[in-house]
């Protein structure tokens, strides 16, 4: 007893020490995605300036000499700002650094994907151990609900690029939110490695917990990308508005290198509706391992009635989207209002109310 003991603190502390690495690389990832966005941007915005100034010089000198010729009024026209992708091409190419036009900006953003990569790996290795050191699975606490959950979300991410996604855009919010999770994780929501409750010994734990982990992380990712839509759709309004309201530069350096709204709105909507019927599926789950536990299927605790919520909210995405035609702005806040009611579900109630989950602690 005491040598298996001896052996769990072993791979608890082993977990621990993974996890810490892996913020570390992390943090050296996130470095380079910084470095690939600056250096990716100086290049784009001093090439795009100086070749708008020299089409508008090109258009000035045309529209003179025209009028002169004619005796009219030269009238100048704006350059046309292309703000949907061309058919069969890809908005962006490779990532935000090739976007930038520089070839150093793509190689940190290269870099940056190893570091992402390697950093993952460490993660990984840090919830399967902590898995080991209980030898149930590593979500029965915020801690390794967190923990894992970040681990999911960013191989969700690298997934997609294997699969030749165009998603590197998606690189420095994810690791910046992951640095986030995990720091919380290790500082506030750490819960030493220890059995669980009865009422946890489950084969139900493996099944509804799972779900909701890569249901989450998926919505997460469906999140980031309508949020970044919100501010690449005011770009493009502002590109295409009288010329008192263009961007500012800084805005333009960032946001230029972004898919089109088009592309990330679509890109929202697809996420959240294929994990949907998963998330579907999650409450489902967990209304079958309540009747076993507790002896009913729905007792509208807290965690149940805010599952709930998160379903309807949407529920109501979708079916916006698919009836009443609704796209863009409205759809992408709706999205969002779905995420935040995931976030209360999870931070929320496991906090600051008191229910039957209230047992999975802090």
């Amino acid at each position: 007893m005491n040598i298996a003991a001896a052996a769990n603190e072993t791979l608890a502390h082993n977990s621990n020490l993974l996890v810490y690495s892996a913020m570390a690389v992390y943090t050296l990832a996130f470095l380079a995605h910084m470095a690939e966005w600056v250096f990716g941007s100086r290049s784009k915005v001093g090439r795009t300036a100086a070749a708008l100034t020299a089409q508008a010089k090109a258009t000035a000198t045309v529209s003179v000499h025209k009028a002169q010729q004619q005796g009219a009024t030269a009238v100048l026209e704006r350059p046309e700002v292309i703000t949907k992708p061309v058919a069969g091409s890809r908005d962006v190419p490779d990532g935000p650094g090739a976007a930038g036009g520089t070839e150093k900006g793509d190689l940190y953003g290269r870099i940056a994907i190893s570091l992402t990569v390697l950093s993952w790996a460490l993660h990984v290795g840090g919830v399967v151990t902590r898995a080991l050191s209980v030898e149930r699975a590593p979500w029965g606490n915020m801690y390794e609900f967190s923990t894992t959950f970040a681990s999911v979300a960013v191989g969700l991410y690298l997934l997609l690029l294997a699969l030749k996604k165009n998603v590197r855009w998606i690189g420095l919010p994810l690791v910046t939110t992951v640095l986030l999770d995990l720091g919380l994780a290790v500082s506030v929501l750490y819960t030493a490695s220890d059995q669980l409750v009865p009422a946890l010994h489950s084969y139900w734990l493996w099944i509804h917990v799972s779900c909701a982990i890569i249901s989450g992380a998926a919505l997460y990712l469906g999140a980031v990308s309508a949020l970044l839509f919100l501010f690449r759709d005011s770009y493009e309004a502002k590109l295409a508005a009288p010329k008192g309201k263009q961007p500012g530069a800084f805005a333009s350096s960032v946001l230029e290198r972004l898919p089109s709204a088009a592309s990330l709105d679509k890109f929202s909507y697809r996420v959240n509706a294929t994990i949907f019927p998963l998330w579907t599926f999650t409450i489902i789950a967990g209304s079958i391992w309540a009747e076993a536990a507790w002896g009913r299927y729905w007792g509208w605790d807290p965690k149940e009635v805010w599952a709930f919520i998160t379903w309807v909210a949407y529920a109501t995405y979708l079916h916006a989207r698919a009836t009443a035609g609704w796209k863009g702005r409205r759809a992408a806040w709706l999205g969002l209002i779905g995420f935040v009611c995931y976030l209360i579900n999870y931070y929320g109630v496991n906090i600051f109310v008191t229910g039957l989950h209230s047992y999975a602690g802090v």
